[in-house]
């Protein structure tokens, strides 16, 4: 899943934490901190006004089905979006738990894994009081296939999982989705995925062990179908969960308030304690960071979507005072540079500008040691199954020092082999987009700078951040920066989801590289492979054979630094999506 605002939020796999060097009061060493008296609930009481401040101009958006930012979807699904299945809102290795959230349990497979059944547990209603309804399920998967609303921003795995042959949709579907299909077409869809009372059974084309942690992404919940406004439903969602959008401004704030037709009877997993959640937009990040170290009035009882600036880690990790309110940790994310394969169509140029890329000056920038550690995978350490660091480029230097003379000599190899792009690069310049952002202002300048050091030019195209992922869904540039995690325990939702045929995040236009086929070839076999172990030694090869295409540069295995207000409790890191459960926080008194 995608990372949020500074790139700098995704399920992990938490069998293997990594250790890091361990922090003290006298300097800002970057180790392992849970948030001390604000990660429990030690003094917690019903009630008040939760504040989230962000520098964003809103939410990327509000719309089950198009949600893939990993802090948005344990918000949503926290607050106002329920699904068959979820994860257990704990702190540490417990909170990576899947548990059955509107379902009664986690499914029943059939022994080939092609079909799995889930029943709706009794209680379950809209914000009117209305039943949620096995048809109310099956309608939200079917907003997936409808490219004219959805527009390919979420996960894709109903597409590339449920048994609905190809067809000239603009996904490869033959069925678009239910604004645009007729009789025949809905009947594909509704024979894959069928309702019997309160039991949904979805038919699958290739064998899926672990479907039931598929169902409890948002592209898997329900969506009433006479409130359904199309593209504009993610503006005022319909909910049915604990909380409900009561106003949403973008640009200014979002009011959720408590949903008086949800019952804690029918839903086992939340405990809300808050009565409203306020989002505050568009704030600036410096002040964002003032207002949180100076823990005055109102922001006593505030969290922040966006994390802590490098320039003020030193006052938060260095003093303290901080310390039950502060927290660190890997959060399952890998950084990377995507490259627009059918634009950056040379293998020596892609190199060439790995080598020449001062990284080491890009972590400083972003914080040192709090950035985490230089990638080797695009599979974050903490997926420990299927992780094996993976030869990287011949002459990147280990310590993240740009080495100029091997990347220069590439470029002179460019030259010969794509005299055209290389023209472009050292002409006119590559465009490089990135979340318009204080911090990415500095990262920018140390890019153009260390690729100006082997005559490749950049152009720099900030976008702001809540639009970032939409804007280059359908326009790209040379070069994006990303971040990602895996949306459940296995690199099917790593390797696949960036880099192949289908996948819902793979932007690099590289379906046409002479190197695609082979990959796409080895990826089918590892998707359809059972013997778990097998499997694994798959997704480390196909790992490998993406890095030696460098079609991305894998940056950091990131960590998330985070401070909250000193009223608030519940306030530790859900490692499924690397942010706080935010239907879970409380204050005290």
């Amino acid at each position: 899943m995608k990372r949020f605002k500074r790139l700098s939020v995704g399920l992990v796999a938490a069998a293997s934490i990594l250790a890091a060097c361990g922090g003290g009061g006298g300097g800002a060493t970057s180790g392992e901190e849970s948030g001390g008296r604000s990660a429990s609930y030690d003094g917690v009481e019903d009630g008040g006004t939760l504040y989230v401040l962000t520098s964003q101009e809103g939410a990327s958006t509000l719309d089950p089905q198009r949600v893939y930012t990993g802090a948005e979807l344990g918000a949503w699904g926290s607050t106002f979006t329920r699904t068959l299945t979820t994860y257990k809102p704990v702190a540490g290795k417990e909170g990576t738990e899947l548990v059955p959230d509107m379902a009664t349990d986690l499914g029943t497979a059939s022994d080939d894994l092609k079909t799995w059944s889930f029943t709706l547990r009794d209680g379950v209603t809209w914000e009117d009081g209305s039943e949620v309804t096995c048809a109310d399920i099956a309608y939200g998967v079917s907003r997936t296939f409808a490219a004219e609303v959805t527009a390919g921003e979420g996960p894709m795995y109903a597409l590339s999982y449920l048994d609905i042959p190809e067809g000239d949709s603009d996904f490869g579907s033959a069925y678009p989705g239910p604004w645009l299909a007729d009789a025949d077409q809905q009947a594909l869809f509704d024979k894959a995925v069928a309702c019997d009372g309160k039991t949904i059974t979805f038919t699958l084309q290739v064998p899926v062990a672990d479907f039931n942690y598929t169902v409890g992404l948002l592209s898997f919940a329900p969506v009433p179908k006479a409130q359904d406004t199309a593209d504009q439903y993610g503006l005022k969602p319909f909910s049915n969960g604990p909380f409900k959008v009561e106003s949403y401004e973008e640009g200014k704030e979002m009011v959720l308030v408590r949903n008086e037709n949800w019952s804690q009877d029918s839903d086992p997993v939340r405990k809300p304690k808050v009565d409203k959640i306020v989002w505050q937009f568009g704030l600036d990040e410096a002040v964002i960071d003032e207002r949180m170290i100076a823990d005055a009035g109102d922001d006593k009882n505030a969290i922040v979507y966006g994390g802590i600036l490098p320039e003020n880690l030193q006052t938060v990790f260095g003093d303290d005072q901080f310390k039950d309110r502060r927290t660190d940790g890997f959060d399952g994310f890998v950084s990377y540079t995507m490259f627009n394969v059918e634009k950056v169509n040379c293998v020596e140029v892609r190199k060439a500008i790995w080598l020449a890329l001062d990284r080491e000056a890009l972590r400083t920038a972003a914080g040192g040691p709090f950035t985490g550690e230089f990638a080797s995978s695009f599979v974050a350490p903490l997926l420990a199954a299927d992780y094996a660091p993976a030869k990287l480029v011949e002459g990147l230097n280990e310590d993240g020092t740009p080495n100029v003379e091997a990347a220069s000599a590439l470029m002179d190899k460019a030259k010969e082999a794509c005299p055209d792009l290389h023209a472009r690069a050292t002409g006119e310049g590559l465009r490089f987009d990135h979340p318009d952002s204080a911090t990415w202002q500095k990262n920018i300048a140390i890019w153009i700078d260390s690729l100006k050091a082997i005559g490749v030019n950049i152009i720099d195209n900030p976008i702001e951040p809540s639009k970032y992922y939409s804007t280059i869904n359908g326009d790209r540039g040379d070069m994006m920066r990303a971040g990602w995690a895996a949306d459940w325990a296995n690199a099917s939702t790593v390797i696949p989801e960036l880099f192949g045929d289908g996948g819902g995040f793979n932007y690099h236009n590289n379906e046409n590289d002479p190197a695609f086929a082979e990959f796409q070839e080895g990826v089918d076999k590892a998707k359809a492979e059972t013997n778990r172990s097998k499997q694994s030694d798959e997704w480390k090869e196909l790992n490998q054979y993406v890095i030696d295409q460098v079609w991305s540069i894998p940056g950091s295995a990131t960590k998330a630094q985070n401070l909250v207000g000193s009223n608030v409790r519940g306030g530790f890191q859900w490692l499924p999506f690397g942010w706080y459960n935010l239907g879970g926080i409380g204050l005290a008194g």
